[in-house]
């Protein structure tokens, strides 16, 4: 029941992070997510009534399968990758996208003819360095 709750806990916090609209929060979110998924590998395993997964202390037919031990150990290596390059990506943008950023057309002239470019927060304000 614990197991479950906690479960739902993360996930109905990992949608509401998702719904924002910042950057940060929505990498938060999916981390939240990714936990949940873990924790639903997990309780997939069951280990509660199972043995440990040592042969010469436990019988075979009494063993934990240590699959589900697996995926999630691979899924907190990849999440934690994912997350990092996400958060990397998150602190280099320009800005968070929580205000309108609409140009009109004098705007986006005095910024220059591309405003995407990898020059860093400097090409933002026209300042070529």
């Amino acid at each position: 029941m614990i197991y479950a709750a906690t479960i739902g806990i993360l996930i109905a916090g990992a949608v509401y992070l998702i719904m924002q609209r910042g950057m940060v929060r929505i990498v938060l979110g999916m981390s939240l997510l990714g936990h949940a998924s873990n924790l639903t590998l997990l309780a997939s395993g069951n280990g509660a009534w199972r043995g440990e997964a040592f042969p010469s202390q436990t019988p075979l037919e009494d063993m934990a399968d240590p699959l589900p031990q697996a995926f999630v150990l691979t899924a907190i290596v990849i999440a934690m990758a994912t997350t990092t390059i996400l958060l990397l990506l998150a602190a280099l943008g320009r800005d968070d996208d929580t205000i309108d950023n609409i140009l009109d057309a004098e705007q986006a002239a005095k910024l220059g003819p591309d405003p995407l470019t990898t020059a860093g927060r400097k090409a933002h304000k026209g300042v070529r360095g």
